[in-house]
């Protein structure tokens, strides 16, 4: 089984076989997750889909706290080498690379990547896990492409965070596509309701996923549910 713990916009803490994987920590600034205290959160890795600030805020704090491996394309884990954190593994598109966790795949997502002090990011990014606990993506901040189509071809996706929030992402409509590209039935919504660029009506796009026969899971920040092979 995978424990998913949600820490607001795009973070969670991903526990696989009793390793702790976090994803894009944006949270000491976000308003809405005041109630998280960043300095309990000890990952064993950290994965960074793309170099914005709302995806990258808490990453310096969070690794040189925990010791954890930061994982990203080679730009952004460059960018974090100067900044004093030493335990990296660089990625590119394409890439796959098996961890004490389970194997990663490094795939492509169409958005922009500039790091918080505008350095170039290199190329946005997201991830394909595939574990004995079972296999997930996380897509990062993307637009719909019929790339996805090839990680449905190669994998067996139990269930995918998807951005909803539409503007700068994919909204409902096209993660439900996205969703049917990787071949799931099982969504978890990230990357909606934290600005009002962003926000969501949960009540409309819980019944789009309804009529296409998709679970939708809008988590509350600080819950934590099991995904995967229970």
């Amino acid at each position: 089984m995978i424990e998913i713990s949600y820490y607001g916009h795009s973070a969670f803490l991903v526990t696989i076989g009793g390793t702790k994987v976090l994803f894009d920590p944006f949270i000491s600034p976000n308003a809405m997750a005041q109630q998280i205290d960043i300095a309990q959160i000890m990952p064993d890795y950290i994965l960074i889909s793309h170099g914005h600030e709302d995806h990258v805020a808490d990453v310096e704090r969070i690794a040189k706290q925990s010791g954890a491996v930061l994982v990203s394309n080679f730009e952004i884990v460059s960018w974090f080498q100067k900044k004093g954190i030493d335990q990296v593994h660089p990625m590119n598109h394409g890439g796959t690379k098996q961890f004490g966790f389970g194997k990663v795949k490094y795939v492509n997502a169409v958005h922009s990547s500039t790091l918080p002090d505008n350095s170039p990011g290199g190329n946005p990014g997201g991830f394909v896990v595939e574990s004995a606990e079972g296999t997930f993506y996380f897509a990062g901040d993307t637009a719909l492409t019929y790339d996805m189509k090839l990680i449905g071809e190669e994998y067996n996706v139990d269930f995918a965070f998807l951005p909803i929030g539409d503007n700068f992402t994919m909204g409902i409509d096209d993660a439900l596509k996205a969703a049917d590209f990787v071949g799931t039935n099982t969504i978890v919504g990230m990357h909606y309701d934290t600005f009002p660029y962003i926000v969501i009506d949960e009540k409309a796009v819980g019944q789009k996923a309804k009529d296409a026969q998709k679970e939708l899971i809008l988590l509350e920040i600080g819950e934590k549910i099991i995904l995967g092979n229970k």
